[in-house]
């Protein structure tokens, strides 16, 4: 199956994101927002991401006109009717995404898939408010933040989803220039299920009076050469999003190693939730300077 026509629910952050570089790649796109100054914001996201790309060089003022022509808005669900894969990008909230893929399992043509970027979400969960026809062409697909610069995409296939509609969304990942990693339905996927712990580990250290923040970090940034420390990763993620994958992780697997040590929940409780909130680990009302903030 050829993906040429795509549908992108949310034009957020995440949604915004996959929209351009399925434009980009050559795909119709047709962006759905809840309202239209919702929809407005995220088209005109993707409108000044790539004039900066312009500006620098990286891309031409033809191929972004030719991005965007390719590019339509809505705020109408119906107008998914045309898609041949539909991703959805939606607040994360299981009620809510089973309202959408219900309606749209009665929109949309009985070839399209269906995909959530969810990270933490069970793609199983999600597929049940659709038919059965329909959960053999249901999958996740993780895209990582920002989208137009970060390569990874996360394929995930259910116990029901059809082979050749997982490798059909495996290659489409390849075609808008990612690289896609296959796995299946297990709570936090590849990345999460190995970068939460890491996180959460940082944490109890610092609690545990192993090291300060400014230590902790360098010595994974120097020692393993990694482009930034978990603290400050941390920061840069979300602290509260942090919090609310682990939580779903500790749920699914009941070890230790998900649950959230208890400065993070305090932390998060404190609305201390990281670069933007201008508080996390580090205190960013100099963001070119941070300075880690004294919370034991």
């Amino acid at each position: 199956m050829k993906i040429s026509n795509v549908t992108v629910l949310g034009c957020g952050l995440m949604g915004s994101g996959i929209a351009q570089v399925c434009a980009q790649a050559g795909r119709k796109v047709t962006v759905i927002e809840v309202a239209d100054d919702l929809l407005k914001k995220g088209l005109g996201g993707i409108e000044k991401q790539m004039a900066k790309s312009v500006e620098k060089g990286k891309l031409t003022a033809e191929a972004k006109e030719e991005t965007m022509s390719r590019l339509a808005g809505s705020t109408r669900l119906e107008d998914a009717a045309g898609a041949d894969l539909v991703i959805e990008a939606i607040i994360e909230n299981i009620e809510e995404k089973h309202r959408t893929y219900s309606a749209l399992d009665k929109i949309c043509r009985a070839e399209a898939i269906f995909a959530s970027n969810t990270s933490s979400l069970s793609i199983t969960q999600m597929m049940t408010a659709t038919s059965p026809e329909r959960q053999r062409r249901f999958i996740g697909m993780h895209f990582f933040n920002p989208v137009p610069i970060m390569k990874l995409v996360e394929v995930v296939r259910t116990i029901l989803t059809d082979p050749e509609v997982f490798q059909t969304a495996t290659e489409f990942g390849r075609e808008i220039g990612k690289v896609p990693v296959q796995t299946s339905d297990r709570t936090g996927f590849i990345v999460n299920r190995l970068l939460v712990p890491y996180l959460l580990d940082s944490i109890r250290a610092l609690e545990e009076g192993v090291a300060s923040i400014v230590d902790i970090d360098n010595a994974m940034k120097l020692g393993c050469g990694y482009p930034m420390g978990p603290l400050t990763l941390g920061d840069f993620v979300g602290l509260e999003t942090t919090y609310y994958i682990a939580n779903i992780m500790f749920d699914e697997f009941k070890e230790k190693r998900f649950a959230p040590p208890p400065l993070l929940k305090r932390m998060v409780m404190a609305g201390l939730h990281g670069r933007k909130t201008g508080r996390g680990f580090y205190d960013y009302s100099d963001p070119q300077n941070p300075v880690p903030m004294k919370l034991l």
